[in-house]
């Protein structure tokens, strides 16, 4: 099969690149590299041994994807492009909104003119919004979302639920991720973001590797059992396998398939600096902040739906996770910009 990866170049669409490859799938990116590097494609190379084609443009250029479609026999589309800092989103809804939901209906428009009906969507646990009780299964209700991030990533999945009842052609996997963190065994890509990280881990590497001088921990008095909020954290190899079972799946059941892709298992911030600090052997210095817009207290997966239909479980643990997490950024202190 060829796929199109859009976002590509980016820390979750880069790793299932590395998969798709070893997969031995065709493989064409799209990457307006906006927060993502050319040098992350170099080093899926040097992974791999394979070279995927890449095409430096915006989802949101539909003269572009319609010549993109044309040109190139695309048989799926694994769509990653998007802005995804939830903080970010507050402060700027319109960019998120025009971004992430206008540029899904520009892609979904060029294929469905393309007649290409397979896509696997980058969804979020944020569409649940603040869910009442934990774990969190897909038929929780959606909606409630607490910031515009989310609220694109809901908006997005509610029109391509449209968009697939409206033709049976269509064949969509949403696939609801958790917090993806950690990076290559081989230490050649990872998680590298422009400026301040927005998430947590890519935040204390940098704090444990001299980059940052300490943590900011976003509030202390959430109702958990430390007072810091809990989430549920997975090992983005095991994310990026999960987008290879999907693909599996869309090429054989029509119609929309909804997942949660996590690990079932919720780690407070504290837990995480602590065991950052064992895994890296560096102090994490932090302090406390105030609570920040948007964040809820805890947020944690069952994912048993994944395991029945797809066959598809998170297998990397909490040490796994902080231990390629660290040695990705004690290879690369200044990310890919070195």
């Amino acid at each position: 099969m060829t796929i199109l990866v859009t976002g590509g170049a980016g820390y979750i669409g880069s790793h299932t690149l590395v998969e798709l490859l070893n997969a031995g799938q065709q493989v064409l990116v799209l990457d307006n590299l906006c927060n993502a590097s050319k040098e992350s494609l170099r080093r899926v190379v040097k992974i791999t041994g394979k070279q995927p084609e890449f095409i430096e443009g915006d989802i949101r250029d539909a003269v572009l994807l319609d010549t993109l479609f044309s040109e190139h026999s695309i048989d799926a589309v694994v769509h990653f492009a998007g802005l995804k800092a939830v903080g970010e989103s507050v402060e700027q809804p319109l960019r998120y909104y025009d971004n992430n939901v206008n540029g899904t209906l520009v892609l979904v428009n060029a294929m469905q003119k393309a007649g290409v009906f397979k896509l696997v969507f980058s969804s979020s646990a944020t569409v649940y919004g603040e869910p009442q009780q934990m774990p969190i299964t897909e038929d929780f209700t959606v909606g409630g979302t607490t910031n515009p991030y989310g609220t694109s990533k809901l908006m997005v999945e509610q029109v391509l639920q449209d968009v697939a009842k409206s033709d049976a052609r269509w064949s969509i996997a949403l696939l609801r991720y958790f917090n993806p963190v950690g990076a290559h065994e081989s230490g050649l890509i990872g998680e590298d973001p422009n400026g301040i990280p927005n998430n947590l881990l890519p935040y204390i590497s940098q704090v444990a590797v001299g980059r940052l001088a300490e943590l900011s921990v976003f509030g202390d008095d959430y109702a958990t059992p430390d007072g810091t909020g809990v989430r549920d954290y997975i090992h983005v190899v095991d994310l990026a396998l999960g987008h290879l079972k999907a693909l599996s799946r869309i090429a054989e059941h029509s119609g929309v398939s909804i997942y949660n892709l996590g690990t079932g298992q919720g780690y407070s911030v504290l837990e995480m600096i602590k065991a950052f600090e064992q895994a890296s052997d560096k102090p994490v210095p932090f302090n406390v902040a105030p609570r920040r817009a948007g964040d809820i207290a805890e947020c944690w997966a069952d994912a048993s739906k994944a395991k029945q239909e797809l066959g598809w479980q998170a297998e990397r643990g909490l040490k796994q996770m902080m231990t390629d997490a660290w040695r990705w950024q004690a290879k690369n202190p200044q990310g890919f910009g070195e």
